[in-house]
């Protein structure tokens, strides 16, 4: 049975929160909802930010989500949360404004890392991709048509710029720390083969290398120095180190958060410093941690589209008062679509210990990668081949043994089996 309405206020407002939002008010939620955003905007779809907005085939705030006007909510937009009063039950705005909640859903998700020296990071030509104004000023700096473009980082928003780049005519030069893009994330193995297909893209790649330092002249990116002294003439440089989690306004209030994620429990209530559920608190998106059951407990927070649908819905069902039938143990699945490469993924890869090419030929540009961990199916990323990926999404789910049984079309003959190659 549904509890009293109260008071609901959803901190956040991108795609978890926005589905939160749906479902609370399908679930029966009839009293006063109201959603706080820290950006102006209204939620938005992240996905086309580093694909259709910079290839100029739509403007960024064409990517508004569906669904926004229909909801009955109050949006306060463009003052982001600071603080959380657990006590009072109060969230604390940077306006000086405090809002009431009787349920409270934490849907804050990330910001892009900025480049470690801050001066430098504000220099003219130096971007990040994040949010739709990220995206709006990049989609304008590479219209102008730069000399060169620089992508800091190697995983998938600098794999899918340095792309986007080369579709649009741009030199580019993609410097990863790693053995090969991606390497992080998928390994040096299937890395290495992804590798290849953007060096035949025409992006210099310069992986085993950092950027030390960006030179500037009157305010504006001229250069950047590498470790190996080495330097490179660049107008355009894009930083793509990765996400920082929005924990910091929990600060104080007594929770399990720090910069890896706010912790929750199977069923989704987030957890108080003590290991207890607070009942009135929920979290979903990139900023929540929890138990996967698919990974015997082991805590992750996932950045995926997908995954803030899901969540989001089974946190705003939870808020409402209805009951889930299970913990929350959605498949994790992530696309990526670099040039004319789509890669997809099912299940988790870290802490894998072997990798198989199931199905394709990576020197045709078209492969599955299964991963494996003490004999048993964790994860998949198709390459161009993602018609393939469910069935190995059902091996992933059902945890069946690694290498996997039996025969496939399209198969190669005697699987060979790899080392993933994580650094």
């Amino acid at each position: 049975m549904a509890q009293e309405p109260g008071r609901a206020l959803i901190v956040g407002a991108g795609l978890a929160a926005l589905r939160g939002a749906e479902a609370l008010r399908a679930a029966g939620f009839s009293g006063p909802l109201t959603i706080v955003g820290d950006e102006p905007h209204p939620p938005y779809d992240r996905p086309p930010l580093s694909k259709h907005v910079l290839t100029g085939a739509i403007p960024a705030d064409a990517t508004t989500l569906p669904g926004v006007g229909g909801l009955a909510a109050d949006w306060q937009l463009g003052s982001a949360a600071l603080r959380l009063d657990r006590q009072a039950r109060m969230v604390g705005l940077a306006d000086g404004r405090t809002l009431p909640y009787d349920r409270l859903l934490i849907a804050t998700g990330t910001r892009a890392r900025p480049w470690p020296n801050p001066h430098e990071g504000r220099l003219a030509g130096v971007f990040t991709l994040r949010g739709r104004d990220d995206a709006a000023a990049l989609r304008q700096a590479l219209a102008a048509g730069p000399k060169h473009v620089l992508v800091i980082g190697g995983g998938f928003i600098g794999c899918e710029v340095a792309s986007l780049c080369r579709q649009l005519g741009l030199p580019v030069t993609l410097v990863e720390p790693g053995p090969t893009p991606l390497a992080r994330v998928l390994g040096r193995t299937v890395g290495a083969f992804i590798g290849a297909i953007h060096e035949g893209h025409g992006v210099a790649l310069r992986c085993g290398s950092e950027v030390e330092w960006l030179e500037a002249e009157d305010g504006r990116l001229t250069r950047a120095h590498l470790v190996d002294g080495s330097s490179l003439a660049t107008d355009v440089a894009v930083v793509a180190l990765g996400a920082v989690r929005n924990t910091e306004w929990l600060d104080g209030a007594g929770l399990s958060a720090d910069s890896g994620g706010v912790d929750c429990d199977a069923r989704g209530h987030v957890l108080d410093t003590e290991g207890r559920p607070d009942p009135h608190i929920a979290a979903a998106g990139d900023v929540a941690r929890f138990p996967h059951p698919i990974y015997d407990g082991r805590r992750v927070a996932l950045e995926h589209w997908s995954h803030a649908v899901a969540q989001g819905i089974h946190a705003g069902r939870l808020l409402a008062g209805a009951e889930p039938e299970s913990p929350y143990d959605a498949l994790p699945t992530f696309w990526s679509t670099q040039g004319d490469l789509v890669v997809k993924s099912a299940g988790l890869t870290e802490g894998a210990d072997a990798v198989a090419i199931t199905q394709g030929d990576p020197a045709a540009g078209r492969f599955v990668a299964l991963y494996g961990r003490a004999g048993r199916c964790i994860a998949a990323v198709s390459v161009d081949s993602a018609r393939w990926l469910p069935a190995h999404a059902e091996l992933i789910a059902a945890r069946a043994p690694f290498p996997p049984r039996g025969a496939a079309t399209d198969r190669p003959n005697g699987v060979a089996i790899f080392e993933p190659g994580f650094a």
